[in-house]
């Protein structure tokens, strides 16, 4: 699994070059961000530990994964929270995705936390 990790690293996506650049070196609102992580058996893009925010860059292969939903869930069980992001959204609307995660790490209220589910 470390090595498949580390490939991924080696290979980003254009998106998430895109999106490692704004979530990187604290960057964002300085909120610490590490890529291609493993937790448990899954590898994750992003992971912001101190949130529990785990962040995809998705590509149309996982529109209605059977998988994605399975590792979602295991994930959510753990105490993590997941935002997903078309890779399409990434490059073509990064102010809006630059919004949606300040939001999800700043700006929701407990009661909004407790309320999320895992989105798409």
């Amino acid at each position: 699994m470390r090595a498949r990790a580390r490939t991924m690293r080696k290979e980003p996506t254009e998106a998430e070059r895109k999106l490692w650049h704004l979530l990187r070196d604290r960057r964002f609102s300085g909120f610490k961000f590490r890529r291609q992580v493993q937790i448990g058996r899954y590898i994750v893009d992003f992971v912001c530990p101190a949130k529990r925010l785990v962040v995809e860059a998705d590509g149309g292969q996982h529109a209605e994964s059977a998988y994605d939903a399975e590792r979602d869930a295991w994930l959510v069980a753990q105490g993590f929270r997941i935002r997903r992001f078309w890779n399409t959204d990434i490059l073509a609307r990064p102010d809006e995705v630059r919004d949606t995660l300040w939001h999800d790490l700043e700006g929701a209220t407990i009661h909004e936390l407790d309320a999320w589910d895992v989105e798409r």
